[in-house]
């Protein structure tokens, strides 16, 4: 995926936009992150940055950046469709690579906590 792709899948919207999309990410989040934990190196950071994104104390921006990546990640058809075994979540990495590094200062060590605290009580899918 190149830059100009994920730029405009965590450009700035709306505050209804967001709204829209931390009611997708809410709905769908655990359900994605659990088939896509064994393809996806990084799952505690994203389960941090799901924590982050939901998160009131987190800046407007930073949440904004988050739930456009985690929107992302939570729709079923994007540039490289999920489904796709050993490539369905690549596009989805490569978007929430950026996010977590455009926001890592604001990811607290109560988010980290709770991430890893969900993985460890989480049972994933074969």
């Amino acid at each position: 995926m190149d830059d100009v792709k994920i730029g405009e899948i965590l450009e700035p919207v709306e505050p209804r936009e967001n709204r829209r999309r931390e009611e997708r990410v809410r709905a769908k989040f655990w359900r994605t992150m659990k088939k896509a934990a064994r393809q996806v190196p990084f799952m505690e950071e994203i389960v941090a940055g799901y924590y982050c994104a939901l998160d009131q104390d987190t800046p407007p921006r930073v949440r904004g950046i988050l739930l456009a990546a985690l929107a992302y990640f939570v729709l079923p058809l994007d540039v490289v469709p999920d489904f796709l075994i050993g490539f369905g979540f690549t596009d989805d990495v490569a978007v929430l690579a950026a996010a977590l590094n455009a926001v890592r200062r604001h990811i607290t060590p109560a988010h980290l906590y709770a991430a890893r605290k969900a993985l460890s009580e989480t049972e994933f899918d074969a």
